[in-house]
């Protein structure tokens, strides 16, 4: 009896624990952590910031992040501020009404920036100098909605979740958009809300597979898509495919190198986790749930494994 409990018990998935996980998430006004779940969700490391929806990891073991919606700052992990940008007042924009919801510090160490309201992405150098600018195609300037995560890819493109069009684009580095994807409503009716009771195609983020695929995090769609280049919907995430998970604001993506997805869940209330990992069978493999050091607007997340979660731990326990 005891072998068939153990057996048992050594089958189940490990939801809400992970052998190597360490998540780094990014909420307004509850900071930057670095999070430990195998270790009671031990908070191994926090900044403090405004506002912020985007979040990067760096080789160096530097954060890049945003202390509010205008000031880009890159964290090292003994608390100090390595790098500022100021997008309120660099490069042509003082006095106009500006928000930067993403960035991404280039392989070439270059830092690209969308700027909402202006609207435009640019690539700056270490010193803030202005090195490229490409406007959007966008219907409407509008400092809040123009986009959300914005991402240049292996191929020099750069792909974008325009939140206020409820498309995506992929922009070629002169300014063309050579492929776009409207977020379906599925002949539903919008709603207004930022829980499980909204609905629209606000989209948050787009990832390119290693298929070649795009998946999609459709924001208070509920969902994550995977679409092919020919616009065909091919896998489909919806809100309650995941028994006891109910998706509300689905935000950031990964895919790991197994092949499975995380998946960021904002605003959809304590009950519910902020993160999960799913395979193609919609079968949940783990999951995390902290109202205490994050809250029901996690933002931005990023979930490290393997290697570079040894890594990190090592540094910042050295600090």
């Amino acid at each position: 009896m005891k072998k068939l409990l153990l057996t048992l018990l050594l089958s189940l998935p490990l939801i809400g624990f992970a052998n190597d996980h360490l998540i780094i998430g990014a909420e307004g006004g509850k900071g930057v952590k670095i999070i430990d779940p195998a270790a009671n969700n031990k908070v191994l490391w926090q900044h403090p910031v405004r506002a912020v929806h985007d979040l990067q990891l760096l080789d160096s073991g530097n954060i890049l992040t945003q202390s509010d919606m205008q000031n880009l700052i890159e964290i090292a992990p003994d608390q100090s501020v390595v790098w500022r940008y100021n997008s309120a007042t660099s490069n042509g924009n003082q006095g106009k009404k500006v928000e930067v919801h993403s960035f991404q510090r280039l392989n070439n160490g270059h830092t690209l920036i969308a700027e909402s309201g202006i609207p435009r992405f640019i690539e700056v150098d270490s010193q803030g100098k202005l090195l490229k600018s490409m406007p959007m195609q966008v219907s409407k300037a509008h400092a809040h909605t123009n986009t959300r995560i914005t991402r240049k890819l292996d191929n020099g493109n750069y792909l974008v979740a325009h939140e206020g069009d409820q498309v995506v684009k992929e922009y070629s580095p002169d300014g063309k958009v050579v492929w776009q994807f409207k977020i379906p409503l599925f002949d539903k009716a919008p709603a207004k809300g930022h829980g499980p009771e909204a609905w629209g195609g606000k989209v948050f983020s787009a990832i390119k597979l290693k298929n070649g695929n795009y998946l999609i995090a459709t924001g208070n769609g509920h969902s994550v898509l995977e679409v092919t280049p020919e616009k065909k919907i091919v896998w489909h995430l919806k809100q309650n495919d995941i028994p006891s998970v109910t998706l509300a604001w689905v935000t950031c993506l990964q895919q790991l190198d197994n092949g499975n997805f995380i998946i960021g869940n904002c605003h959809a209330g304590p009950d519910h986790p902020q993160i999960i990992e799913v395979n193609r069978d919609k079968k949940l493999l783990w999951s995390y749930r902290d109202f205490k050091n994050f809250g029901n607007a996690l933002a931005n997340i990023i979930v490290v494994d393997g290697k570079r979660a040894q890594q990190l731990r090592q540094r910042l326990a050295a600090e």
